[in-house]
C-alpha cells in the first residue's frame, strides 16, 4: 500500500450532543464522510423543524470528497442527507435497506435531485486512490447495519456506527465477528466508537429475553392492547410480531410512517412475519379485544405523538379507554420525558394498563459498558476516540478504553469542528473548521440563525406591543394615533389605563421630534422603543418586543382648473 503522508479526523456532529451524526476522515487528498444524521430541535429551537451539521468545509472541498458512507438507517444517521446532497454531488455508499429507508426520506423532505446509491455488503471492498474502505456487520436494532474501516498504510480507522453484542442474535443482526477479529490481528489504528450508552454497567438486554417477555405479557392480558414503537426499529417490531404469533393475536400497523417502512422491510426481506398475523384497522374491529393488537408510531417515526393523540381522543381511528393495555416498546427520545410523562399519566386516567418502566420491553439497542470493552478489546486500537453522544457519556467511554489498554496520551475526546491528526505516532489537534447546527425550518435551510431564535424566545416570554403613528410632516402634526396593539403581552380590556399612558408618551416624543427643523425617523423610533420599554418595565416588570411603525401622509395640492 502506497505510505500515506496525511491522516485528519473531524467530527462534524455527534460529539457532545444526541444526534445528527457526521464524521469526516481525511487521508491524504481524499475525504470519507461517515454518516449524513439531523437531531430534532431542543427546548429554546422554538419553531425548527430539524437540525443538521454544518457542512462548510465539506463544500470547500467538494472535489476531494470521494462519498458519504451510511452505518445504518436510522434519522439521526440519514436524515440530513437530502439537505447535503442539495450542497455536494457525491455518491452514496450503503447497503440495501439503509438505501431504500434514505430514498424514502429524501422523498419525504421533498429532494428533487439525483442520487447515485452505490449498494455494498460487509464484504465490499472498495479502492480509492489513497486508500481502501471496507465493512463488517454489527448488531443493532435495524438490519444492514455496518461498521465503516478506512484502510491506511498506518493501520485502519474503524467507525463502529451503533451497536452492541447479542449472543443470541439472528442471522440479520449477528455481527462480524471473524472479521473484527482479523482487524484486531493485523492492528487498528483508531478506533471511533458508538458511546451511547457509556455510563451503563453491565450488558444489554438480549433479543431473546425481549421476545420471552413479551409473549409472557401478551398471554396474560386481557383486552386490547397498543404497542408503540419506533418505526426503524425493526428488530423490535420483529420481537413484536413473534409474541403476537405465540399468543394467537392478530396486529394492525397505524400510521403512514410505520407502513412505508414496513413494507420495504418485507418487500426486501428483512422482517419475517405470519401471513395470517397482519391484518387491516378494518378487520382488526370486528375481532375479540383480547386477540388484537395495535401497532403505532408517530408521524415522525417516533414513539409516542400518535398514542398521545389516542388519549387526547385526537385521533382520527383510535381512542384510549378503560381495558386497553398500552406497550411502551421503545424508550424515549433525549429530551422527550417530560412528554412520555403527562401521556402516560393521561392513559392511567383512562383507565388504560401501561406496560413500561420494565428495562425488557424498552431495552437499549446500543451497548453498554462490558460490550465497548469488549470492541475495544477485539479491535485492540492504539488511538481511540469517543463519537456519538453528549460529553457525560463520551468521558466514561475514554475511561474504558484506558482500563482496556489504551495509553492515556492516545485517547481524545473530540470537540465539534476540531481536526485531529495523527501524524509521527501521535494524536494531536491541529486546528478548527466550520461546525455547528444548521436549522431547518419548513422550506427554509440555514436561513434561521441565533438573532431569529433569539426574538422567538423573547416573543414567546414577554409577548409584542406594535406602535402605529401616521404623521403629517407638512403641517407638523400626527394625523392618526399614536395606536397601540399588543399579542402575548398584557389582556387588553384590563389595561387601558397602561395602554392609554403609553400612548400618551409616544405622543410627546413623536409632537416634540416634528416641531424641530430636521425630523429623524431612526431616531424617533429608537426614543419610543427606549421610552416605552422602561415605561413598561417599571408598570409590569416584563419587556415585551417594541416595534414602532412610522407612517407618512401628504397633504394634497389644489390644482387650478380651466
Amino acid at each position: 500500500m502506497k505510505k500515506n503522508e496525511k491522516i485528519k479526523l473531524v467530527a462534524l456532529g455527534g460529539v457532545g450532543e444526541n444526534g445528527k451524526n457526521m464524521f469526516a476522515v481525511e487521508v491524504d487528498e481524499d475525504i470519507f464522510v461517515i454518516d449524513a444524521g439531523l437531531m430534532y430541535p431542543q427546548n429554546e429551537m422554538l419553531g425548527i423543524d430539524i437540525v443538521v451539521p454544518d457542512i462548510t468545509y465539506l463544500k470547500q472541498n467538494e472535489e476531494r470528497v470521494k462519498g458519504i458512507f451510511l452505518t445504518h438507517g436510522h434519522e439521526d444517521h440519514i436524515g440530513g442527507l437530502s439537505f447535503f446532497l442539495r450542497e455536494l454531488n457525491v455518491p452514496v455508499y450503503t447497503t440495501r435497506l439503509t438505501a431504500e429507508l434514505a430514498k424514502e426520506k429524501m422523498k419525504e423532505q421533498d429532494f428533487k435531485g439525483q442520487v447515485r446509491f452505490e449498494i455494498i455488503t460487509s464484504k465490499s471492498v472498495l479502492k480509492f486512490g489513497s486508500a481502501s474502505v471496507s465493512f463488517f456487520k454489527v448488531n443493532h436494532s435495524i438490519p444492514d447495519s455496518i461498521a465503516i474501516v478506512i484502510h491506511t498504510s498506518e493501520g485502519a480507522i474503524v467507525h463502529t456506527g451503533d451497536f452492541k453484542f447479542d449472543q443470541t442474535a439472528g442471522d440479520l443482526y449477528k455481527p462480524g465477528y471473524a472479521e473484527m477479529a482479523k482487524l484486531g490481528e493485523r492492528g487498528v489504528l483508531c478506533l471511533l466508537s458508538d458511546s451511547t450508552d457509556a455510563d451503563k454497567p453491565g450488558y444489554s438486554t438480549s433479543d431473546s429475553v425481549v421476545t420471552e417477555e413479551l409473549t409472557n405479557a401478551f398471554l396474560r392480558t386481557k383486552g386490547r392492547i397498543i404497542a408503540t414503537v419506533f418505526a426503524t426499529d425493526l428488530n423490535r417490531i420483529q420481537h413484536i410480531f413473534d409474541a403476537a404469533a405465540k399468543a394467537n393475536r392478530k396486529i394492525a400497523v397505524m400510521g403512514k410512517n410505520l407502513q412505508v417502512i414496513l413494507n420495504i422491510a418485507l418487500k426486501h426481506g428483512y422482517i419475517d412475519i405470519q401471513e395470517d398475523i397482519l391484518v387491516s384497522f378494518q378487520e382488526i374491529q370486528g375481532r375479540e379485544k383480547n386477540e388484537t393488537i395495535i401497532l403505532t408510531t408517530g408521524n415522525k417515526g417516533e414513539p409516542v405523538e400518535a398514542l398521545h393523540r389516542m388519549a387526547r381522543k385526537n385521533h382520527k381511528q383510535v381512542n384510549i379507554g378503560d381495558g386497553d393495555t398500552i406497550l411502551f416498546a421503545a424508550s424515549s427520545l433525549l429530551g422527550g420525558e417530560v412528554f412520555v410523562g403527562k401521556t402516560i399519566d393521561m392513559l392511567y386516567r383512562l383507565g388504560a394498563s401501561v406496560l413500561t418502566g420494565n428495562k425488557t420491553f424498552n431495552s437499549s439497542n446500543h451497548g453498554s459498558q462490558e460490550e465497548l470493552k469488549f470492541m475495544i478489546n477485539i479491535l485492540k486500537p492504539k488511538f481511540f476516540i469517543p463519537i456519538h453522544g453528549e460529553y457525560r457519556v463520551l468521558k466514561p467511554h475514554a475511561q474504558l478504553a484506558e482500563k482496556c489498554g489504551v495509553l492515556p496520551q492516545n485517547i481524545h475526546i473530540p470537540e465539534q469542528g476540531e481536526m485531529m491528526e495523527i501524524k509521527d505516532g501521535k494524536l494531536r489537534t491541529s486546528g478548527k473548521v466550520p461546525a455547528g447546527n444548521v436549522l431547518i425550518d419548513g422550506s427554509g435551510i440555514g436561513d434561521v440563525g441565533n438573532i431569529v431564535l433569539r426574538d422567538r424566545k423573547l416573543l414567546s416570554q414577554d409577548g409584542i406591543l406594535t406602535v402605529v403613528v401616521t404623521l403629517n410632516k407638512q403641517e407638523r402634526k400626527i394625523s392618526a394615533g399614536p395606536e397601540i396593539i399588543t399579542r402575548g403581552f398584557v389582556y387588553v380590556r384590563e389595561s387601558e389605563q397602561l395602554l392609554e399612558e403609553a400612548a400618551n408618551r409616544v405622543k410627546d416624543i413623536v409632537e416634540k421630534s416634528i416641531s424641530k427643523d430636521s425630523f429623524d425617523w431612526t431616531g424617533i423610533k429608537q426614543d419610543i422603543r427606549d421610552t416605552l420599554n422602561q415605561f413598561l418595565y417599571e408598570k409590569t416588570k416584563r419587556r415585551p418586543m417594541i416595534l414602532p411603525i412610522i407612517m407618512e401622509v401628504k397633504t394634497p395640492r389644489n390644482k387650478d382648473t380651466k
